[in-house]
């Protein structure tokens, strides 16, 4: 299952030395809803290996705004701590598993 990151646990996670993926997501986003079971899926697939999960943009402001997400959903993809590469809009899994498989 995809973690829920919020701005008070990203800092954490994202130094926490393992590989990060964070979507960036609202509800009423309908491609949103699209790239959410691709996220979960890749979230099982990956567990132990990479630490995968969603960032609701309407409860969590600060941390958007950090990352000059401007479009949602966003995913951004974190190596050592640092943004490695990103995919801005809804596309398909296996472009979100090329990226995955990039960070390990």
């Amino acid at each position: 299952m995809a973690l829920e990151f919020t701005d008070e646990n990203i800092k954490d996670i994202i130094n926490s030395g393992k590989p990060v993926v964070v979507d960036f997501w609202a509800e009423w986003c309908g491609p949103c809803r699209m790239v959410g079971p691709i996220v979960e899926e890749l979230a099982a697939e990956y567990d132990g290996k990479v630490v995968i999960g969603k960032m609701d943009v309407d409860n969590n402001v600060d941390t958007p705004t950090e990352y000059g997400i401007r479009n949602i959903p966003t995913v951004l993809f974190f190596k050592d701590g640092k943004v490695v590469d990103k995919q801005i809009g809804a596309t398909q899994k296996a472009v979100y598993t090329a990226k995955v498989e990039a960070l390990l």
